[in-house]
């Protein structure tokens, strides 16, 4: 069996490179180009040999070069116990870190819209970071809810929430960054309502 070219020997200095191909492609996504390996090894001074043993493709380089985004919760450390509080500073903070990195994530909405499907599951975008973050949100109505019902309410909340829709809002609705972060809490909190409004209507 092959050994993965970065685990053997020098694993420190080929970390260094791997890292200075990953930070020059970030640096061009940035500015809103979408490098090849070739260009980002010769941004950051790599031969272009050198670079194709860490990225076969550009769709890999791209993949690396996406910020990534470990945080297991966006609530706060003391968080309310309203849902309604705790939904909205978990998409506040999710928008926040949407608007900062956009021009990457725009660069992997469009990988994500590939028409391979083969092409599109490791993709971060499919990873449902956000809907596990926006769940955790609504957890204090897992006393109210069924487990789909509060997954259903998070994807319908994900889907008005997030790098599509900011696309849509700025780029077709002609809203400011500001105001498309505005419609989406709106919008957060309104599916939010509207659930709580129909689980009030259950009881009566």
């Amino acid at each position: 069996m092959s050994i993965p070219y970065e685990s053997a020997g020098r694993t420190h200095q080929k970390q260094r490179t791997r890292h200075a191909l990953v930070t020059a492609a970030r640096d061009m996504v940035a500015q809103g180009v979408t490098p090849t390996v070739e260009e980002a090894a010769a941004k950051a001074s790599i031969s272009r040999t050198t670079a194709y043993r860490y990225f076969s493709s550009q769709r890999a380089l791209l993949l690396a070069a996406h910020p990534e985004i470990e945080a297991r919760s966006l609530l706060p450390e003391i968080a309310p116990a309203d849902p309604e509080a705790r939904l909205d500073l978990v998409i506040q903070n999710f928008l926040r870190l949407i608007v900062d990195t956009e021009t990457q994530q725009r660069t992997m909405l469009r990988l994500s819209l590939d028409p391979d499907p083969s092409l599109r599951g490791n993709l971060p975008l499919r990873q449902g970071r956000a809907i596990g973050w926006i769940t955790e949100a609504l957890a204090p109505l897992s006393t109210r809810m069924s487990d789909t019902q509060l997954r259903r309410l998070a994807i319908a909340i994900r889907s008005a929430a997030g790098i599509e829709a900011l696309v849509w809002l700025t780029d077709i609705a002609g809203l400011s960054r500001e105001e498309a972060v505005q419609a989406m809490r709106q919008s957060a909190r309104a599916l939010l309502r509207s659930a709580l409004a129909d689980l009030g209507a259950g009881h009566n």
